[in-house]
């Protein structure tokens, strides 16, 4: 993010219109050239690789207090570059509160508020496994977080809006893109939410309390991102009798013909090679149901990675041949012909918040220039059930995950996370016994190479699943269709 281009747009736009506004600004999370870093002591977290050599952006992720210095310094509109997405809602909340960074309890409870709004829609009826529920998605309810002082908060919507506000909806959100629950760890507070409680205190009005917080480390998150190679995607459509058989058929036929030149032509081979058959189930993999194997259309989808984006053109250009020279029932290319285009790494890696200063500026004036350190803590929180066992009788029944639990899946990198919450206190049993981590990393054998780690969150009899390696790199780095595991926690409800 640009910031001092951004602030000039809003002053000019204030000035246009005869606006009196005073905008902040936050600078220093941009880290690009910044010499006097240990580059290479910044592995990546995950995988211990060196950090690039040409990033092609650099940023940590700042935290919150600088945003409450500039509104304490009069800012009405406060820019910044890359901070924690719940930063902008707990730096107003520090700012209005007098919060300071020692009220551990309620800068959890705040970050936990910007965590579950930040999404905008997504905790009011978006994204929602019960969306048939949801009265009106053309006029969808965006969030109203109304905030109290101890941190405790209540989660509605606006009047006349379409959208609902439930403990489903808004434990989605909680559990959205989290790893271990009891250690959610931000610049400004080390969170846990296991012990978080959700309310329902009226009509589309959830009360949300129970975080805990404890001091933050001393190091920020840092997300550097770096080019690897090229990558094309795209689609061909696949109709009639045996649509499924043709869609293989051509596509591979069309690789087989593409490595041939390959060969011939002294090129390298294909980095990656992913081909998906949408509408024949092709991402339930082993679960897919016989149905959807005779279906009579499929959207045949490719995704091709390679160093030489001239090499992949050769690719895009040559699967035109399939148009008279393939299958039958051929009849478009999804988005027209596929262009080469960069494939996008994300390096993420740790530095010490004392080698990132950062300048807070309101106008033209520079309020705060300094760097915002913490006590070097590596406490971590570990949370257990109590869960009675789950009893057997004649009359069990053997049903689908759905009808015991919501589910919302999402990103961090090449990592899924999938969340469950029990909808009722009886299902938890069955859930807890049955659902482990095990049986979830079979069900995904075919998507994830990793490792599968449940989290439990007793607080609202919620589940957490954190998936490793599970996206195919994930994000602008996965060729696959689904590179952000959105459709996970839906295909596991399917689980009986």
């Amino acid at each position: 993010v640009n910031v001092p281009a951004c602030i000039a747009a809003l002053e000019q736009l204030c000035d246009s219109q005869g606006l009196d506004l005073k905008i902040g600004g936050v600078f220093g999370d941009n880290l690009v050239g910044q010499e006097h870093l240990p580059l290479a002591q910044m592995t990546e977290n995950q995988t211990g690789a060196a950090l690039p050599q040409r990033p092609a952006s650099m940023n940590a992720y700042l935290g919150a207090q600088p945003i409450a210095e500039a509104l304490a310094a009069g800012a009405d509109v406060v820019v910044t570059g890359r901070v924690v997405d719940s930063a902008v809602m707990l730096g107003p909340l520090m700012h209005e509160f007098g919060w300071t960074q020692e009220d551990y309890d309620q800068l959890a409870q705040g970050s936990l508020c910007g965590h579950i709004i930040e999404c905008g829609a997504q905790c009011t009826g978006g994204n929602y496994t019960d969306w048939h529920t949801v009265p009106d998605f053309s006029n969808i309810s965006y969030p109203v977080a109304e905030v109290s002082a101890d941190g405790n908060f209540d989660i509605c919507i606006p009047e006349g809006t379409g959208g609902l506000a439930t403990i489903g909806s808004v434990g989605e959100q909680v559990l959205y893109e989290i790893g271990d629950p009891a250690n959610y760890l931000l610049p400004d507070v080390a969170c846990d939410f296991t012990g978080v409680n959700l309310e329902q205190v009226g009509e589309n009005r959830v009360r949300v309390s129970g975080a805990r917080g404890r001091p933050p480390g001393n190091k920020y998150k840092v997300c550097a991102t770096w080019r690897d190679g090229f990558q094309i995607k795209g689609c061909i459509m696949i109709g009639g009798p045996r649509a499924l058989d043709k869609a293989r058929t051509a596509l591979e036929a069309w690789i087989k013909r593409v490595r041939d030149h390959y060969a011939a032509n002294d090129l390298e081979d294909f980095r990656q090679v992913d081909l998906e058959y949408l509408g024949a189930e092709h991402t339930y993999g082993p679960h897919a149901t016989a149905s959807a194997q005779g279906t009579r259309e499929v959207v045949a989808k490719f995704g091709l990675h390679h160093d030489d984006p001239a090499a992949l053109q050769f690719a895009a250009n040559e699967m035109i041949y399939l148009g008279t020279s393939g299958v039958p029932g051929f009849y478009g290319l999804g988005g027209g012909r596929a262009r080469p285009g960069g494939l996008m790494r994300v390096h993420s890696t740790l530095v010490d918040k004392a080698l990132v200063p950062v300048s807070v500026q309101v106008g033209k004036d520079i309020v705060a220039e300094k760097t915002y350190q913490s006590a070097d803590s590596d406490v971590t929180a570990k949370v257990r059930m109590q869960v009675d066992p789950a009893e057997r009788t004649d009359d069990s029944v053997k049903v689908t995950l759905e009808e015991l639990a919501f589910a919302r899946s999402g990103d961090k990198g090449d990592n899924a996370n999938i969340g469950l919450i029990a909808r009722k206190p009886e299902f938890l049993p069955y859930i807890y016994e049955q659902v482990t981590a095990q049986a979830v990393e079979d069900y995904f054998s075919h998507l994830v190479e990793g490792e599968v780690e449940r989290f439990e969150l007793p607080g609202f009899s919620a589940f957490n699943f954190f998936l490793t390696e599970a996206l195919g790199g994930g994000g602008t780095a996965s060729v696959r269709t689904d590179c952000q595991g959105k459709s996970m926690a839906q295909q596991l409800l399917s689980l009986s």
